[in-house]
Formats: C-alpha cells, structure tokens, sequence
C-alpha cells in the first residue's frame, strides 16, 4: 500500500501535465503549418537522447533566433545553457510541441524567444490569440515545474518588421502583463537597446536579411539577458 501512496501523487501530476498542455494546443496540432515542424522536434528530441544536460543549466528554447545561436555557451557563460530552437516557431506551434520540447529536462530557469506570430502579414494572430497560446505554453511548463523561474524575452525590433512593430508592441505588452501577475515569471525588455535615438530599429546589429541578430547583436542581447537572470538567479 505505501508503494501505491508514492505511485499515485506522480501518476495524477502526469496526468495534469499532459491534460492542460492538450486543451487549447488541440486547436492547432491538426494544423498544416503545426505539422511542418514535427521534423524538427524529432531533431530536438534526439538531441535529448544523446546529450546530458549541465547542472543548473537554463534551457533556451523558441524560435531561430535561439537556434542559429551558435555562440550561446560563449555568450551566456558563466550561465550553462542548454539550447532547443527549432526554425520560424510560432506559439501556436510551440503550445503542442511544448510538452516534448521541456519534458526531458529539469532545468535552473526557462528562457523562452518567439517572434513569428505578427510579421504584417495577414494571418498575424488576434491580441486574445496570442494571450491565450501563451497562457497555454504557462500552463503546460507549470504542470512540469510549478515554481521553476521562466523568463519571456521581448520580441525584438527587426528593419524588416519594422511596418508591424506597432502590433508587435502590442503584442509585447500583453506578455509583460501576463509576467507581471505570474509569480516567478519575469519578462525581459530588449527593445530600447535595439533602436536609435530616433526610435528606429539599428541594422547594424542584423544580419543581412535584416531580421536575425548577427554576432554584434547576440553580445548585446546576452548581456541584457544575463541582467536580467542575475535578478533571480545565482550563477
């Protein structure tokens, strides 16, 4: 009987996990540009299976600009860090592929970068979209760690975004509120760095496709970033 008493309480918390990661991500795991990505997370997941992570290492995941981070170890250090970006993430895709993305691992902190869901094209996601995808995604990492520190970075201002930078403020706004009445949720502001005097965007700190953050730009976005964690954390 004392066998079952140590069973059930980790049964019922897996149980939860998979439930609240399901219920709003089942709007959107059927969906084609969802499906598109599901190469990739076997990617990450194999990386799983062959990689053992550092000790108090913070897991970096989100969108390609945590992906093409090549020089992160370098640039976070002396923070250890484990990296699982996977191409053009949505949150809608992200809020299904959550639970395989975080699963494996039992980090210091969450970081999480995702910046595909308003680009000025017509499909950009509604402001109640985005705010519940991202309750969604909170949910789901709670339900695996229900006080693990997670930090949301700002979505960055791009030259090549730039004519959606007004609903992409917004969007901004929306993920520092929902930080703001989380508890050991933290948003990370990044967009005064990231514009001039004159309230524009600095190509310099871009590659050439004008969207992605070149070497210049990852050191700038690592020292914010490492700001912020030690806030919270200890090194």
């Amino acid at each position: 009987m004392k066998q079952f008493r140590g069973i059930l309480p980790f049964f019922s918390t897996l149980f939860l996990f998979l439930f609240l990661s399901c219920s709003t991500a089942l709007r959107y795991q059927k969906a084609p540009e969802v499906l598109s990505w599901e190469k990739e997370i076997r990617a990450l997941e194999h990386l799983d299976s062959v990689e053992i992570d550092p000790e108090n290492a913070i897991l970096f995941t989100g969108s390609s600009s945590i992906r093409l981070w090549n020089t992160i170890q370098e640039d976070m250090a002396p923070w250890k860090v484990i990296r699982r970006g996977y191409g053009g993430a949505k949150l809608s895709d992200f809020a299904v592929y959550a639970p395989r993305i975080i699963s494996s691992h039992n980090p210091l902190a969450i970081v999480i970068f995702i910046a595909n869901d308003i680009t000025g094209s017509p499909s950009d996601k509604s402001p109640r979209e985005i705010e519940t995808l991202v309750r969604s995604i909170h949910r789901t990492i709670r339900a695996r760690f229900p006080s693990l520190p997670v930090f949301w970075i700002e979505i960055t201002p791009t030259p090549s975004r730039w004519n959606a930078w007004p609903r992409i403020q917004r969007a901004n706004q929306q993920i520092q509120s929902f930080c703001q009445h989380h508890k050991n949720t933290w948003f990370i502001e990044t967009s005064k760095a990231f514009l001039t005097s004159e309230n524009q965007p600095r190509p310099e700190l871009f590659t050439d496709d004008q969207l992605h953050l070149n070497h210049e730009g990852y050191l700038l976005w690592s020292s914010i970033i490492k700001t912020s964690l030690q806030k919270v954390l200890t090194p």
